[in-house]
């Protein structure tokens, strides 16, 4: 049996704390300073491997080589997906409840959301022109929080508007956070759960009928492996995996505002209306700036991969925003270039923004389709579709704190349709 080689290792005790510090950098700091896309560190106190690039992304994705099963650190099951969500299953049960959220992503159900979304932009604009100035990352955040709700099935009443979004946004805003922020995330989680586990449970009772081609109709009668209905708090997980992270989606469109600002040159080229451009200009939004950090797994059996010992059960993390940025796969990945995507060539393993591999079979994000129609979306408002001015503001963003979102949040004043 040939005999494994040392893997680069970071010296020292728990890494947590490095992490904290550096964000979305943690991961390629340490591939850039090893020279190596992996290297072995300690994490949540014990052994972790990380590992980064188009080859370890291909090995991450591979089924029977890693498993998710308490892999996801509790503070972020507590707060942005939930206890035992689609994201921490394997095998058949994986399959089986990935399936549910594809059956929701079919050209007929991104057109009604799209329109859904189109419907309640213009309400916004309509609103906006009466305002001196507005926050482009908080009033996105309503537009899609509302969006979500209407596509999904869930009744949304005006006079919850404002509760719900803020319970939505602070699931994905307070995983990476300590202290009362953290707390104040999973206050949310446990209210959210409890809001959308009455919905399924009128579903199941007959006192709420939500359109057959929903998440909230689909999700309230799902039957797992067994042929049972999943419990209702794992219902609730699910129809939540779909309302928060299309309110999510407001972080990259902030960050699209922020590009179209800073590359005048780039946005010019929208102003045709060219579908393709746009969607470059998308996606390159998606690679060029923060999002997900990482994602982690645990492995499944002892292999040896390039040399190196892979344990059983040895928690790892994948490096997703240094993915994004490899000089192996990109041209200049610190320039924002939106033509780079004009040929290339896609793979499911070299720009993983939102998780890599295949969408039915692996863990690649669902949404993956739901993002790109709302980006493209807010991305045609912002050029082709309203007048706005854009005063002078911090722009700046962290690649520490996660999630990482413009320090103005962008602001647009003397908003106009055009």
């Amino acid at each position: 049996m040939t005999k494994a080689r040392s893997m680069p290792r970071e010296k020292g005790l728990e890494k947590g704390p490095s992490v904290l510090r550096e964000g979305y950098l943690y991961i390629l700091n340490r591939r850039k300073s090893f020279q190596s896309d992996v290297f072995e560190t300690r994490l949540l106190g014990q052994k972790a491997i990380c590992m980064g690039g188009e080859e370890a992304t291909k090995l991450f994705y591979d089924p029977e080589k890693f498993i998710r099963e308490g892999a996801m650190p509790k503070r972020v099951q507590k707060t942005l997906t939930g206890e035992k969500g689609v994201q921490s299953l394997d095998g058949d049960k994986h399959a089986n409840r990935k399936a549910m959220f594809m059956s929701l992503m079919s050209s007929e159900e991104l057109d009604r959301l799209s329109a859904i979304l189109e419907k309640k932009w213009e309400n916004a604009l309509d609103k906006w022109g009466n305002s001196k100035e507005i926050v482009l990352y908080e009033e996105v955040q309503n537009i899609l929080s509302r969006t979500a709700c209407e596509w999904a099935g869930v009744p949304l009443p005006e006079n919850q508007v404002k509760k719900r979004t803020n319970q939505l946004v602070k699931l994905f805003e307070t995983p990476a956070t300590i202290g009362p922020a953290h707390w104040q995330g999973r206050h949310a989680r446990n209210e959210a759960d409890e809001w959308v586990e009455e919905l399924i449970e009128k579903v199941r009772n007959g006192e709420l009928e939500p359109p057959e081609n929903t998440a909230l109709f689909a999700f309230s009668w799902h039957k797992d492996l067994n042929g049972e209905l999943l419990p209702f708090e794992t219902a609730a997980v699910d129809v939540l995996n779909i309302l928060r992270p299309i309110t999510a989606i407001s972080i990259y469109c902030c960050f699209t505002g922020l590009a179209v600002h800073q590359y005048p040159e780039e946005a010019e080229k929208l102003r045709s209306g060219d579908k393709n451009k746009l969607q470059q200009f998308v996606q390159e939004v998606r690679r060029f700036y923060p999002f997900f950090p990482f994602q982690a797994a645990k492995v499944k059996e002892d292999f040896i991969w390039n040399g190196y010992e892979f344990k059983k059960g040895t928690l790892t993390l994948l490096d997703i925003y240094g993915s994004c940025h490899d000089p192996k796969v990109w041209d200049n990945p610190e320039l924002f270039h939106p033509e780079r995507f004009s040929d290339w060539r896609e793979s499911p393993f070299s720009f993983i923004p939102q998780g890599g591999g295949t969408y039915m079979g692996g863990h690649r994000c669902a949404g993956e389709y739901i993002t790109l129609r709302v980006m493209h979306t807010c991305l045609d408002y912002l050029v082709n579709k309203m007048i706005y001015e854009v005063p002078e503001q911090d722009f700046s963003y962290s690649v520490v704190n996660m999630p990482s979102i413009p320090k103005s949040k962008m602001i647009l004043t003397n908003v106009k349709r055009k």
